[in-house]
């Protein structure tokens, strides 16, 4: 009985990926062209600067804190983030 269930499954399997194959038109491949490259002749701007090994990550531009301090805050500076909702402030940790 097993046997006759994994013969048939196989059966049909077969016959349906003949199907399949039948009803599928042959496929076209296209070819892409290559990039062509931009006429400006302008350095970028945004270029990292240059790394050194041991020595001190270089940034550019600086990193701006999401928190101005009050002296800029005065100034006209936005903060960066909106303040955080009451349900995610936890408690200060106390010192031991």
């Amino acid at each position: 009985m097993a046997a006759a269930l994994i013969v048939a499954g196989t059966a049909i399997s077969a016959l349906s990926l003949a199907e399949i194959r039948a009803s599928k038109p042959p496929t076209q491949l296209a070819q892409a062209t290559q990039p062509t490259p931009s006429p400006t002749s302008e350095p970028q701007k945004d270029v990292p600067a240059e790394s050194t090994p041991g020595g001190t990550r270089p940034t550019t531009p600086a990193p701006e804190p999401a928190r101005p301090d009050a002296g800029a805050q005065k100034a006209g500076a936005q903060p960066a983030l909106p303040p955080a909702p009451a349900e995610k402030t936890g408690t200060p940790i106390k010192e031991k």
